[in-house]
């Protein structure tokens, strides 16, 4: 009977082995861990930082390593605690912090900083052409540095992501930056922006129509100013007039028109932004002097040299001074007063990038597969693989595609 127990317990074992079985595939191996490091900025002013604490713990959440140097997120108003909490390592060693494979930061690193980084880092920051030294470029290209520049860095729509972002928060910053400055808190004229029932507007010329100008433009239509943007192409004016919604004085350089809409208005907001080299100068000293009393010029395009004659760099501390008995605001880096919005709209673009990064197996890989990134990579083991820098400072370039192909 045992005998036959054994028997039956064997073919029912035997049935079992015969049914269908799950397969078993082979996964792939989790993405490569990156090592992040984010230094305090040490730039003028500068109080950005290129990963808020919910950014870090994504990327911990996704196996990477972050460490931040002490102090690092405290212009944003973002403590060390904070970081610590996410998951990040905290350091008070600068050179602790450079040791990482991946440097994240905002504004270029100086020639100090590139003496701490190591052969062939990744370093992901601003490029500016406009400031950059021909000693800082041939440091990081004789550390074979893989340098990419956010300024130049392309989304799935073809849009320049960084500067799109930044020229929000500036368009947005620059209106109220005049609405403070007209007030009599500030030796304004006392008016608001918004005009209300039997009292006029307060009337705002915008000289440009690109981003930063589109969005002063709705952010002063929003408080009830009246509106008037000029610029020298009928296809920025038209594309503003579509994205606004709405109907609004627009008109291309006219002298004539222009210098009567500024002599007439109460704030100016310089907006205009040249593709290489500086801003062109739009509005004489002349007509500034003309301009009412205790009127006020926000000069955004003070950063490549300013489109008013009058215009002078200022800093945050001691933002206007006044010419002509108007109030100037020529601060270059605007975007650096409200740190923390700024902050939140650059980790957005950043901390995706990098968890791509470790999801494509390294950074080449995802500058191969997405083009968008690859047109801010600028410095490739040790080429100029960006050819504006390359004829600028009379380097030799190397196609970035080719050198990508040849390592393969």
């Amino acid at each position: 009977m045992a005998t036959g127990l054994r028997e039956g317990m064997a073919a029912i074992a035997q049935r079992g082995l015969m049914q269908t079985q799950e397969e078993t595939l082979e996964t792939n191996k989790k993405s490569n861990s990156l090592y992040i490091g984010i230094p305090k900025e040490i730039s003028f002013q500068e109080c950005r930082i290129a990963l808020t604490p919910l950014s870090v713990a994504l990327l911990v959440n996704n196996g990477h390593k972050v460490i931040i140097e002490s102090g690092a997120g405290v212009g944003a108003n973002f403590t060390d605690k904070d970081y610590s909490e996410q998951g990040a390592q905290i350091s008070f060693s600068k050179k602790d912090v450079y040791d990482a494979d991946i440097i994240v930061k905002i504004a270029p690193p100086t020639l100090e900083e590139i003496g701490l980084m190591h052969k062939g880092q990744t370093l992901i920051s601003a490029l500016q052409i406009g400031t950059l030294k021909e000693a800082n470029l041939k440091a990081l290209l004789h550390k074979k540095i893989n340098a990419l520049c956010f300024e130049h860095l392309r989304d799935e729509g073809n849009i320049l992501s960084v500067v799109r972002a930044m020229g929000e928060i500036v368009g947005a910053t620059s209106i109220f930056i005049a609405a403070e400055y007209l007030s009599s808190a500030f030796g304004g004229k006392g008016l608001m922006l918004g005009g209300f029932t039997g009292v006029p507007p307060t009337e705002i010329v915008i000289l440009g129509a690109g981003t930063v100008g589109e969005y002063a433009a709705r952010t002063a239509l929003s408080l009830g100013a009246e509106v008037k943007v000029f610029d020298s192409s009928i296809f920025r004016l038209r594309r503003l007039q579509n994205n606004l919604g709405s109907r609004v004085f627009t008109s291309v350089m006219q002298p004539i028109v222009l210098n009567k809409a500024i002599t007439t208005c109460d704030v100016v907001i310089g907006a205009v932004r040249s593709e290489h080299g500086r801003s062109p100068c739009l509005v004489m000293e002349e007509t500034v002097a003309k301009m009412k009393p205790h009127s006020v010029v926000v000069d955004v395009s003070i950063d490549q040299g300013g489109c008013f004659e009058t215009s002078e760099v200022t800093n945050h501390k001691d933002p206007v001074f006044r010419k002509h008995d108007v109030i100037h605001y020529c601060v270059p880096n605007i975007a650096s007063r409200v740190p923390r919005t700024a902050s939140y709209a650059l980790t957005n673009i950043f901390a995706p990038i990098l968890v791509d990064i470790g999801d494509f197996g390294g950074l080449m890989n995802m500058v191969w597969k997405r083009p968008g990134i690859r047109e801010g990579l600028y410095a490739y083991q040790g080429h100029l693989t960006n050819k504006d820098l390359a004829n600028m400072y009379n380097l030799p370039f190397k196609d970035l595609e080719l050198l990508v192909v040849s390592n393969q």
